[in-house]
């Protein structure tokens, strides 16, 4: 029997999606719920498991096809149906859904369940997306590649080095063969220093991911709709840092968690949010929407780009659930496991250049909120406290606004609730 493998219902807010690469070639083996292709959509990379055992029969569409919702992807030869082939032992209690599944997630769910590892073996798992493509366009073998990135993954400037050091190295001569004599060089002009080309001149013409299309989108978006405007504050972080200081031992041991600092800024910009609405308002057509909820996005950096999962209902968080989901997310959107869900709305957005050591920089808002707030590096820095030079431990703050519907003063403001409640960290258990 034959049975077709079509693209999955994608989201509503999701038009369609980008065949990334396929995992097997006709004639190939395949397991029920082992994934066959990936799909690249704006936001996330999403797995198209087999429905059943059997024989891959058929490819419709290669890889970099835009293919959307239903579209036939392949025929499989179903096992028993005169293929001879036997369908793998699945336990069920851990099998993968047979549904649509981040990257990842699937994966990690098809190895619990003792399903089929994709084509590639253990180091083509280690492969980003973008570093997939970039391998398989130019026929590298994934087991040559070593990953600068976490657990060895291999990201896309990897791939790309690989090839530069490749087609720099000289081939060497067929065994048993005399070496070509070398020609004598000839003696540079005057001018040669100026003329020359010196080292490696390659290029790499890589097309973009669509999540790296579609940031580009919305920063050019953002910035041609809104009137941006940023304001600048820095924050005394001592009393932070006594509180993880003196709590840090108790609270891993309790929660599970370390205490970081995007909890204390959490929950600082809740309180500033709170006395200015218009900074956690969005603009629609000719109205203002100000949201009385308070739905963080997080801005988390990964191989593919940038991607802002969204902590819910913040306000009614404590410090160990917030660091708990911002761990979480951090960890599943590296490797491809977030949904879509979880990247989708938010009405503010924290971003933390300062984990890459930036110590001043002008965010742009994440379309269609009306602000982000950027942190930045911790430095210690000489600072004058009631006539006296100290040094403590400083952090500049930026807010990038929509000046559209906030007004310079609520801007200066926000930022200044948000300094109050780090410098002094009380206020946010007494809301004062």
């Amino acid at each position: 029997m034959t049975i077709e493998v079509r693209v999955p219902q994608l989201p509503e807010s999701v038009a369609d999606a980008t065949l990334v690469t396929w995992h097997k070639r006709p004639g190939d083996t395949v397991a029920r719920d082992e994934n066959l292709v990936d799909l690249e959509t704006d936001k996330v990379v999403l797995e198209v498991p087999a429905p059943a055992a059997g024989v891959l029969k058929d490819i419709k569409l290669s890889d970099g096809t835009t293919v959307t919702s239903g579209q036939l992807l392949a025929l499989i030869e179903e096992a028993g149906a005169g293929t001879g082939v036997h369908p793998a032992p699945v336990m069920p209690a851990a099998a993968a859904p047979a549904a649509l599944a981040p990257a990842a997630a699937a994966t990690a769910a098809g190895a619990g369940a003792g399903a089929v590892a994709p084509a590639g073996g253990s180091s083509a798992a280690k492969l980003s997306p973008a570093a997939k493509r970039v391998a398989e366009e130019n026929r590298v073998d994934p087991k040559a590649l070593q990953g600068s990135g976490r657990d060895g993954r291999v990201s896309k400037s990897d791939v790309v080095n690989y090839l530069q050091a490749k087609e720099s190295t000289p081939a060497a001569s067929p065994a048993g063969s005399p070496a070509a004599p070398a020609a004598k060089a000839p003696a540079p002009s005057p001018d040669a220093g100026s003329r020359g080309v010196r080292g490696s001149r390659t290029e790499q013409r890589v097309p973009m991911t669509r999540l790296r299309a579609r940031i580009a989108e919305r920063m050019v978006q953002a910035q041609a709709t809104q009137a941006l405007l940023t304001s600048f504050n820095e924050v005394d972080l001592l009393g932070v840092n006594a509180l993880r200081s003196r709590y840090k031992e108790s609270f891993e041991k309790q929660y599970g968690v370390k205490l970081g600092y995007m909890s204390f800024f959490a929950k600082a910009c809740v309180e500033a949010l709170k006395k200015f609405p218009s900074v956690n308002a969005s603009v629609e057509g000719s109205d203002i929407v100000y949201h009385e909820y308070f739905d963080l996005g997080v801005a988390v950096s990964t191989d593919r780009g940038l991607v802002v999962p969204v902590l819910r209902d913040v306000d009614q968080l404590n410090f160990a659930e917030i660091e708990k989901s911002i761990a979480n997310f951090a960890a599943r959107a590296r490797t491809g496991a977030i949904t879509i869900e979880e990247l989708t709305g938010g009405t503010f957005t924290i971003t933390n250049g300062g984990v890459f050591g930036s110590l001043l920089s002008t965010p742009i808002v994440n379309s269609p909120q009306s602000a982000i707030l950027g942190m930045h590096k911790v430095q210690d820095r000489p600072v004058v406290i009631e006539g006296q030079v100290v040094v403590r431990p400083m952090m500049y703050v930026a807010l990038t606004y929509d000046h559209r519907i906030i007004d310079g003063r609520e801007a200066v403001q926000f930022l200044v609730t948000v300094k109050q409640c780090l410098e002094d960290p009380a206020r946010m258990v007494l809301q004062v």
